[in-house]
């Protein structure tokens, strides 16, 4: 959501700063170099000017890293509190060199930067506020102040711009193709979020975003997701996920959301338990190929709940209320079915499990962090054995069909041949001397097909009995 910061310290000194190098640069005449923004579906063009680097700041609003700083709550919680202070600002320069999808770590992609920045230097302008807060260029600024530069080019924009200005302009300027390092997934569905919360219809939004509009409502649809489960996994110590730990599975939550609103329309319930099974499997950290394989037959022949350790396979075993209660309106509506439960049941315990082994905050026990440990690595066996026996069982299944498969497929080359030999005969075309011998061919792969089906199938049908009385009548003539 949209939120207002207040002025950074010294902010009125800063800003007489800013006027006093704009001024200059006007002053001079000639050619200016200028910044292009765009702004309300127009362009405006802001002077460029010098400034310290000690006396900007970074963007506490920035979308580049809003998921993660839900990395440390108790450091996020003091960046909302004074987010221009040092430790605020320590914890955006941390994050901006982090590697998106584990903070922990330094993302490759800014030691090139960096290293493009030593070589080449700044080749193209930051954009500031009038008080020094960078809208655009904070990941820039902290590889520059590491590399022991002293001022940096920026671009000024309008004092009269908004919160919801300012957040605009830089959406435009992040999500141009030409961007040395783009958003990160879980904070583009953010910054749709935001973008809808200020009014603009979801056509609007996928313009900007240069998306479909049917992949906007996709994007929302995960998002929502991705916050119920985290509301989901919290615990009594208020441990629970963080929008960071989403981070990398972008394409197994797109697959989810296409099968999702493939199986509602049919049957619900099913549609709901797959959701529930695939989310724990990507919480598990498994493959896009891996998870792939809970399907339909995943559900249908139980894989998962003969794989589940007893532990687990009671979670969600009490039954359900038929239906649930409206208070006020002396309404029932059905309540969710009681395998929608269970499986609902499990996948909170793998949750607040996980929720717990990610915890990077003081104050949780060893043995405590040790047992949630437990469940998961029960939890991910089950579900790698569940998936391996869907995976072998789904081989033998498609060795099966191959033979009829083909031979479904060469009856339906005969009966096109059918068809284009009426045609043939019809223009008077047909080539009687090569379909001869297609047709001996065929005699020949007939007779190799009776030999075969003769020797594996014990008790025939009535379509391999009369292949092998057909063969029987062909070979003795």
């Amino acid at each position: 959501m949209l939120r207002e910061f207040p002025p950074p310290p010294r902010a009125d000194e800063f800003s007489e700063l800013i006027k006093q190098r704009l001024k200059e640069v006007r002053a001079v005449g000639g050619t200016r170099e200028t910044v292009t923004v765009d702004w309300n579906g127009q362009q405006i063009h802001v002077d460029v000017i010098d400034l310290p680097l000690s006396g900007l700041y970074l963007n506490p609003g920035t979308h580049r890293i809003r998921a993660q700083r839900t990395h440390n709550p108790d450091q996020d919680r003091n960046l909302d509190e004074a987010p221009f202070e040092e430790a605020g600002q320590s914890y955006l320069r941390t994050l901006l060199q982090a590697l998106p999808s584990n903070p922990d770590l330094r993302d490759p992609a800014f030691d090139k930067l960096k290293e493009d920045l030593r070589q080449f230097g700044q080749n193209d302008p930051g954009l500031v506020t009038h008080h020094g807060v960078l809208v655009n260029g904070n990941t820039r600024a902290v590889a520059l102040r590491e590399l022991g530069q002293q001022s940096m080019r920026v671009g000024v924009l309008p004092s009269s711009f908004t919160q919801a200005d300012i957040d605009s302009v830089e959406l435009a300027l992040q999500l141009r193709q030409d961007q040395r390092r783009d958003y990160s997934y879980i904070n583009r569905l953010l910054a749709m979020e935001e973008q809808a919360s200020l009014g603009r219809t979801p056509e609007q939004i996928a313009k900007e975003f240069r998306i479909r509009t049917a992949t906007y409502h996709q994007e929302r649809w995960i998002l929502s997701v991705i916050k119920e489960l985290n509301d989901r996994s919290a615990s009594g110590g208020g441990v629970a996920l963080r929008l960071v730990d989403w981070e990398g599975a972008q394409e197994r939550l797109k697959e989810l959301h296409r099968l999702y609103t493939k199986l509602e329309s049919l049957n619900r319930d099913q549609a709901e338990i797959l959701k529930e099974r695939r989310l724990a499997a990507i919480l598990l950290d498994f493959s896009k190929t891996d998870v792939r394989h809970i399907d339909e037959m995943f559900l249908e022949q139980e894989y998962l709940e003969k794989a589940l350790p007893t532990e687990l396979a009671e979670s969600g075993t009490a039954g359900q209320a038929e239906s649930v209660s409206i208070p006020g309106l002396g309404l029932d509506v059905p309540a969710a079915s009681s395998a929608v439960s269970a499986a609902r049941a499990l996948n909170d315990r793998i949750l607040r499990a996980a929720a717990t082994v990610r915890n990077t905050t003081a104050g949780l026990a060893d043995s405590e962090k040790a047992q949630a440990q437990t469940l998961l690595d029960g939890a991910k066996d089950a579900f790698d054995r569940a998936i391996d026996s869907h995976g072998r069982d789904a081989r033998v299944r498609k060795r099966k069909q191959l033979a009829p498969a083909r031979l479904a497929d060469a009856c339906a080359d005969i009966d096109q041949c059918v068809i284009e030999l009426v045609q043939a005969r019809t223009s008077n075309s047909l080539d009687e001397e090569a379909f001869d011998e297609a047709v001996i061919k065929l005699q020949s792969s007939l007779r190799k097909l009776a030999q075969q089906a003769g020797r594996g199938i014990p008790n025939p049908g009535d379509g391999v009995s009369w292949l092998l009385a057909a063969a029987s009548v062909e070979g003795s003539r």
